[in-house]
């Protein structure tokens, strides 16, 4: 679905501003209440949007560590990738996880509370994973970048 302006505006301030009011929000973009509600659900819908959620601190919540994880499996069977993607996504700790290209099957970000409970997780959690074959771990000394938002051009029609 092509994004026009008024699509973009509302999506630039809802990065802002989640919790944003329907009023708050045709209001900043220009539209009535109803045509902006209209919109919004359009963009829920098509996919756009795909959810709202309050945005958590690892570190006030004890996860003082961030790993970087770089996998590989001994394939990439379609079997072997369903595999190690159904138990990854059972591992709390695991903050993102993407199939890569290159030297490296999967990259992961991990959040534990100091090197001892990565440890765990990677005695509990990685090394047991179906497939894994090599673990290649680095560790965040300081976050410099971390976006939810991201900066829209409109594609005008």
């Amino acid at each position: 679905m092509p994004l026009d302006r008024i699509d973009i505006a509302i999506l630039e301030a809802l990065q802002k501003d989640g919790r944003i009011p329907n009023a708050a929000l045709a209001e900043k973009v220009g539209l009535s209440q109803s045509a902006c509600s209209r919109r919004l659900d359009n963009l829920e819908k098509s996919g756009t949007i795909r959810g709202y959620h309050a945005r958590l601190s690892n570190a006030a919540l004890g996860h003082q560590m961030t790993a970087i994880v770089h996998i590989s499996l001994s394939g990439q069977f379609e079997k072997t990738l369903s595999d190690f993607e159904a138990a990854i996504k059972r591992c709390p700790n695991v903050l993102s996880c993407h199939l890569m290209s290159g030297e490296y099957d999967y990259i992961l970000r991990i959040a534990a509370k100091d090197l001892v409970d990565y440890e765990r997780i990677h005695k509990e959690w990685l090394s047991a994973m179906p497939h894994v074959t090599k673990i290649n771990s680095s560790f965040a000394l300081r976050e410099i970048v971390d976006r939810t938002a991201m900066g829209m051009k409109p594609e005008l029609a």
